[in-house]
């Protein structure tokens, strides 16, 4: 019972994943884990590979963080590795791989200079100015990193079909591919001979790797997903052959021919019975109704109400539906707010409420820049809207409106798009307004990056559910723009009401910084600072009860006799004597030369909206107004030449830029 307890408190209240591992040296994710590193230690050693050249191959490339093998051990410490090395030495005597459980003499050298890693800026990395220098064993002293993948290996690694890369790197002569094939056959060996020892199942060993040392997939998994009687036949040829590290053979059960991978729908593969054993059946994780998933196990995301391009709308069984983005990053465009839009209805319609919920985060990344370029490359950062953005990119690269800016006429060029482009934030701000006011609870589940537009939609929805690791920010000024899906007009209200009929200035200051810097909230508590979150808002710990909670959040609005608030008709505002005030600390910023000529203009527009526009002070407008002035703000920013090169270059480099 106390280990139930603790497990329940572990997982709900901090927020982890809970593995109950055997009781031996180093545990699951150390033991594993660690042999991992030592293993590619030895293999670059055998291959004359550098270091630096490891952490390029053994990093992303491999669905490893990006420290790597090297940077990872720099990172917490050679003489922390070193004392797990050391008492996988002393305890396991009798290891099969027990010869390889030593500190080499090269780690053990830079230990004694006190070289022992980033918390004494010295290890097998070192920060020279602004460089990066590499400790180089043969030359005996630090030169730049600038070790590389190979090109041809780069390719292998790209290859989205597991089995076929794995048949690639297997074949492959090349000795970036070799080492490799290396570290993952001798990582496959090591785990499949000491499962049934350091761990009750397979799953455990997969999830131990996952969360303690970041890998997107455990080994177990990458194994299954390569082919099991193939990969398993290569390891028994290597053993034999004496080329992987130790020569004991693989488990029969490893080698049963009817054997096709360890996780299964039913459970995952546990040695010491030679069963199936599903997960644990603590009350806690009823709360995880789509708990952390490993290949192999099935997962059925409910019943499909409708599906478009954009959206899939669904429920689980109850009266509360769901709806999940399925663009990339989960951006937002026109197909996604037609699908918004249809997910609303059909709630109001049919159901107690509606959730806006991702399968996996992001929330969502804003707006939709360009179309997701080839072979899953990064996508360029976020921005403000959706679609709008695609037609703004292709005038922008075409050669006659680059030759109408030397002309000075790239205004009447863009006409021919302005029309759609704004018609695409008024859809924005339909579909935001549409969350506010629907006749049933709307509310945002929330976890990772929610910015610009996705930020727009969780300020709109009645309740936000957030996981602590969340970044909500409203960062359409780093494209030269202002929020336009009613970001701002929310926030003038947030400010109204915060001020209770007093001196509104200050309430004002505080949202409009965060607007004007493109503030991101660094954590959901963070955010509520920055008033993205509000005080009813909820801040979770565990991401895999978010969808839970916030359904339950859905169920008490209803449960209370929801009614949806009534629509603002006397929102008080600066008017001009505000917007007078924050110009004079914009034009403080400008004379600091802190921002760019054109940056005043972005902050005054901000400013001009959030104020309620050029009308006196305390005057009364209603929610219209203030959307119809981030509309032709937002219009009027756009067309400018600086903000279309600010979006061109945010396209072309993913960077922003000043202008």
């Amino acid at each position: 019972q106390i280990m139930d307890d603790l497990e329940t408190f572990l997982t709900s209240t901090l927020g982890k994943g809970v593995v109950r591992a055997k009781d031996t040296p180093n545990f699951i994710a150390n033991r594993v884990g660690v042999f991992s590193m030592l293993a590619t230690i030895h293999h670059a050693e055998r291959l004359g590979i550098g270091f630096d050249t490891v952490d390029a191959l053994t990093g992303s490339l491999i669905g490893r963080p990006k420290s790597a093998t090297f940077r990872t051990a720099d990172v917490v410490g050679l003489d922390t590795f070193a004392h797990v090395v050391n008492t996988m030495r002393d305890t396991l005597p009798d290891d099969p791989w027990h010869k390889y459980y030593g500190v080499p003499a090269w780690l053990q050298g830079l230990i004694d200079q006190g070289a022992l890693g980033q918390k004494t800026r010295r290890g097998v990395y070192q920060k020279v100015g602004r460089d990066i220098h590499v400790l180089d064993l043969k030359a005996g002293n630090y030169r730049n990193a600038d070790g590389k993948a190979d090109e041809a290996v780069v390719e292998i690694l790209k290859n989205r079909n597991v089995a076929e890369r794995f048949a690639l790197l297997h074949a492959s002569s090349h000795p970036q591919a070799q080492f490799i094939w290396s570290i993952l056959r001798d990582s496959f060996h090591y785990c499949a001979l000491h499962l049934a020892a350091i761990a009750h199942n397979a799953r455990d060993l997969d999830f131990a790797i996952r969360w303690g040392f970041g890998w997107d997939s455990g080994p177990f998994e990458i194994w299954q997903a390569a082919g099991w009687q193939q990969i398993a036949g290569w390891i028994a040829e290597d053993i034999a052959a004496g080329r992987a590290m130790a020569k004991a053979p693989l488990p029969a059960w490893v080698t049963d021919p009817a054997r096709s991978g360890v996780h299964r729908p039913q459970g995952s593969y546990a040695p010491a019975s030679d069963s199936y054993q599903p997960r644990s059946a603590l009350p806690v994780y009823r709360r995880q109704p789509f708990p952390d998933h490993l290949l192999g196990e099935a997962r059925e995301y409910g019943t499909t109400i409708f599906e478009t391009d954009g959206v899939r709308c669904w429920h689980t069984g109850d009266d509360i539906a769901i709806v999940s983005f399925k663009s990339r990053m989960h951006a937002i465009g026109d197909d996604v707010l037609q699908g918004v839009q249809q997910a609303i209805a059909e709630a109001e319609n049919h159901y107690a409420g509606l959730v806006i919920w991702q399968t996996e985060p992001p929330f969502s990344v804003g707006a939709n820049l360009k179309k997701s370029p080839a072979g899953g490359a990064r996508p360029a950062p976020p921005s403000a809207l959706g679609k709008l953005f695609k037609a703004v990119r292709r005038e922008a690269e075409s050669l006659a409106l680059k030759a109408a800016r030397q002309l000075g006429v790239a205004d009447q060029l863009m006409a021919g798009k302005l029309a759609e482009i704004e018609h695409l934030v008024e859809q924005f701000q339909v579909t935001t307004q549409m969350l506010k006011y629907s006749m049933v609870p709307t509310v945002a589940a929330v976890d990772g990056l929610a910015l610009g537009g996705g930020c727009e939609f969780i300020v709109h929805c009645d309740r936000a559910v957030a996981t602590l690791e969340s970044y909500i920010g409203l960062v359409e000024v780093g494209v030269g723009l202002l929020p336009a899906g009613g970001g701002c007009k929310e926030f003038a209200m947030r400010a109204a009401a915060d001020a209770r009929g007093g001196d509104l200035s200050p309430f004002l200051q505080k949202y409009f910084k965060a607007v004007a810097m493109a503030e991101v909230g660094r954590s959901a508590e963070h955010a509520r600072e920055l008033g993205y979150l509000r005080a009813t808002d909820r801040v979770i710990m565990n991401r895999f009860e978010l969808l839970e909670i916030a359904k339950a959040e859905v169920r008490t609005l209803a449960a209370a006799g929801y009614r949806p608030p009534l629509r603002a008709k006397a929102i008080p505002v600066l008017g001009r004597s505000g917007i007078s005030t924050i110009r004079a600390f914009i034009e403080n910023m400008r004379a600091g030369g802190h921002i760019s000529e054109h940056d005043r203009l972005i902050a005054t527009s901000v400013a001009t909206v959030l104020c309620g526009g050029d009308i006196e002070g305390g005057s009364l407008v209603d929610e219209q107004w203030i959307l119809d002035l981030e509309r032709q703000h937002f219009m009027a920013l756009i067309a400018t030449e600086k903000t279309q090169a600010r979006i061109e270059h945010m396209l072309k480099t993913g960077k922003p830029l000043r202008n």
